[in-house]
């Protein structure tokens, strides 16, 4: 298991005279890390809507296989079984040992694609969640517009407008325990690496659950534990940030969009409660479940550094400054058509 990282955590529960200073701190946190823990944010999504998810996922994932098979992933909605994805394809001998489900737009708080029967007296309070979650998007697209001087600073949040079509996706995520997984192999990942497709992604995790891994510049492979020092007693972990390929775009590279992987968190398949480089509290005995809310902007938004003096200054640029990100080099015009190269891609 790799040491632990140290990414910042920020109180974005500031008023509006402290808008700066946060937004400052969340975008020095984007360019060195690629992610940042952001806490008390219960006026954006409250506790009891998190763990409310989190139940929905459980039932979710418990439903009969039949149900499931019949909502199979397509345009990147709906159930993904084991070993559906690949997100390392070039190293990978096997897909993920993990599931998924992804949820796209709701209207009138009615899912707009297939979902099993378990899920339909939930399907208010997903769209309900769901619609929380982009609002904080937006929000922190707001402060990043602030912190790097975009004229206006509005530019992400009206290219992020819920009015417009997008690829923005909710979606639950199940690894099966290593006790459950006997095939695995030393080599074998849960999630394989990658960098996020999007704008800013939201990940929500549980207490104990390890085996997020985020690739540094210089020292490899680092735990991201769920809860870093001094939030151990948070009601909740603190929801964890990270930048995608899209933000990066936008700021030639100065935001970063770190590839990250889950893995089993133990020297290859060894079953242990506890490894070297775990949080103290964490284990990987037990499922891991986690929950991501993946924004993005209009299909049609042009991925054009945005009108910035700090983005125009940055030197650096798109391939120096992702380490390991085979698409950091912008290879595409809009949003949809990254986000469908990296879709193949992941599907084969």
């Amino acid at each position: 298991m790799a040491k632990a990282t140290s990414i910042p955590i920020i109180d974005i529960s500031g008023g509006q005279g402290d808008h700066v200073r946060i937004a400052k701190e969340l975008v020095d946190a984007a360019a060195e890390h690629g992610f940042v823990y952001i806490r008390n944010t219960g006026q954006d999504i409250s506790l009891a809507q998190i763990e409310q998810a989190f139940n929905i996922s459980r039932t979710l994932f418990q439903s009969p296989l039949e149900d499931k098979q019949r909502c199979k992933i397509e345009n990147n909605q709906g159930w993904s079984g084991m070993h559906t994805e690949t997100l390392d394809p070039k190293t990978q001998r096997v897909g993920d040992f993990k599931e998924g489900f992804n949820f796209g737009a709701f209207a009138d708080s009615k899912a707009t694609q297939p979902v099993p029967k378990s899920m339909e007296p939930h399907e208010g309070d997903l769209s309900a969640f769901r619609d929380s979650c982009h609002e904080l998007c937006r929000k922190l697209l707001l402060l990043f517009g602030i912190g790097l001087g975009v004229d206006p600073p509005s530019f992400f949040t009206e290219v992020h407008s819920p009015d417009k079509a997008s690829g923005s996706i909710l979606r639950f995520l199940y690894y099966p325990p290593p006790s459950a997984t006997p095939s695995a192999l030393e080599a074998d990942v849960r999630a394989g690496a990658h960098s996020d497709y999007g704008s800013v992604t939201l990940l929500f995790r549980l207490k104990g659950q390890a085996g997020l891994e985020i690739l540094t510049p210089t020292n490899g492979w680092a735990a991201v534990p769920v809860c870093p020092p001094g939030t151990e007693d948070d009601p909740s972990p603190p929801i964890l940030v990270n930048i995608g390929d899209l933000l990066s775009y936008w700021t030639n590279g100065l935001l970063r969009s770190t590839v990250h992987r889950v893995t089993f968190a133990t020297s290859g398949t060894n079953k242990s409660a506890h490894a070297p480089g775990l949080a103290d509290g964490e284990s990987t005995t037990d499922p891991r479940y986690s929950i991501v809310y993946f924004c993005q902007p209009a299909d049609n938004t042009p991925l054009t550094a945005v009108p910035s003096e700090r983005v125009r200054n940055f030197q650096s640029g798109l391939a120096t400054a992702n380490v390991g990100n085979p698409y950091a080099e912008r290879k595409v015009l809009t949003a949809d058509e990254h986000l469908k190269m990296r879709l193949q891609a992941t599907y084969l």
